[in-house]
């Protein structure tokens, strides 16, 4: 399995609105991950579970399309209509 990521322009919504300054003198910008390890089993996932998710979103995730409501004019999309729990 492999992981893929993309580092965008500095569009507002990824500069948290222009907060964070993009130097362009540092590019091309590049990324990795270091001691990545994915568990894609599909199992139940109890409350415990669930509230140490949501303590890593409240803590690390600094931005979430499918709350860009101002992005997606016409609905959000398929993929934020699913449980984040499944």
């Amino acid at each position: 399995m492999r992981v893929y990521a993309s580092l965008l322009n500095a569009d507002d919504w990824a500069t948290q609105g222009g907060r964070v300054k993009t130097d362009w003198t540092k590019a091309p910008f590049t990324a990795y991950y270091r001691k990545f390890n994915a568990n894609a089993n599909k199992v139940g996932i109890n409350d415990a579970g669930r509230n140490r998710i949501r303590w890593v979103q409240s803590k690390h995730v600094i931005y979430n399309y499918c709350n860009d409501h101002k992005r997606f004019t016409n609905g959000i999309p398929a993929e934020c209509k699913r449980s984040r729990f499944l």
